[in-house]
């Protein structure tokens, strides 16, 4: 592995650990009665995740040039999963620290209700304060968590499958359409400008049928028809999910690079 590959793949490991641990605000939330605040700060995190992903468009962009310049593409595919791979173990990575995840957003949500400034959360952080905050949060998950996996998921499977879906071509699009131009080179600038298209396709099912639901859930709890407990329950499926969703790119992506190339030759 190389400097390049090995930056790519630190790159996307960070994107999804964000977005694996963006669901903890949300058990975060329902601990400390903010819901709205909790909502917020899973905006901004999710937002953070979605839009980073974006940032790796210039450094696969370059490899897949690289790669047709020297005309030596063999081991290109074989990069590209490793990228994939490395968005899935933080994924797996990020469902291990959400309960240190909601430990860390239940504190930042009471000091922002006191203190009401981004920023002053922002140094806090980085203080002995907080960072003994930080050390003091650390759990893993127990057994017993596992064993109640069992219960109630309080969310459907055609939710979580839509979830894994969305989730799937968010992490395969940017990927796939820069592949699909090594595949047409002479239609490579059409091909990676589809992936606006995948992504915003898999967003519009998150925002459109899977967030809905997820606030539905919210409110279930806040009135007392659902416990907390099958909330928390709610999370690790859909988190669950995602992570089987960055799995399921590994067998979309070829694929899906064949039909962006035809795409990008039909227009």
């Amino acid at each position: 592995m190389d400097t390049e590959l090995l930056l790519i793949c630190a790159l996307t490991g960070v994107i999804n650990l964000i977005g694996a641990l963006a669901y903890a605000a949300r058990i975060a939330g329902v601990r400390t009665g903010r819901i709205a605040l909790s909502f917020a700060l899973f905006n901004v995190l999710l937002l953070v995740s979605r839009t980073s992903n974006g940032f790796l468009g210039p450094f696969l962009a370059k490899r897949i040039e690289t790669a047709l310049a020297s005309g030596d593409g063999a081991m290109l595919i074989w990069d590209l999963r490793l990228v994939l791979l490395s968005a899935a173990a933080s994924v797996a990575l990020g469902i291990v620290l959400v309960p240190t995840g909601q430990r860390v957003f239940a504190a930042a949500i009471t000091y922002f209700q006191t203190n009401r400034s981004t920023t002053k959360l922002i140094l806090r952080s980085m203080t002995p304060a907080g960072l003994a905050t930080l050390r003091d949060s650390v759990a893993i998950p127990s057994g017993e968590t596992l064993k109640s996996l069992r219960g109630p998921r309080g969310v459907s499977w055609s939710v979580l499958i839509a979830n894994a879906l969305a989730q799937a071509l968010l992490a395969v699009g940017v990927i796939a359409s820069l592949y699909a131009g090594y595949l047409v080179p002479e239609f490579r600038v059409t091909a990676s400008q589809m992936t606006a298209i995948v992504n915003g396709f898999a967003t519009i099912l998150l925002f459109a049928l899977i967030d809905p639901q997820i606030s539905a859930l919210t409110d279930d709890v806040v009135d007392g028809s659902v416990n907390e407990a099958t909330f928390r329950r709610a999370m690790i499926w859909v988190s669950l999910s995602r992570l089987a969703g960055t799995l399921i790119a590994q067998v979309m992506l070829v694929p899906a690079a064949v039909v962006i190339a035809w795409a990008a030759g039909w227009l």
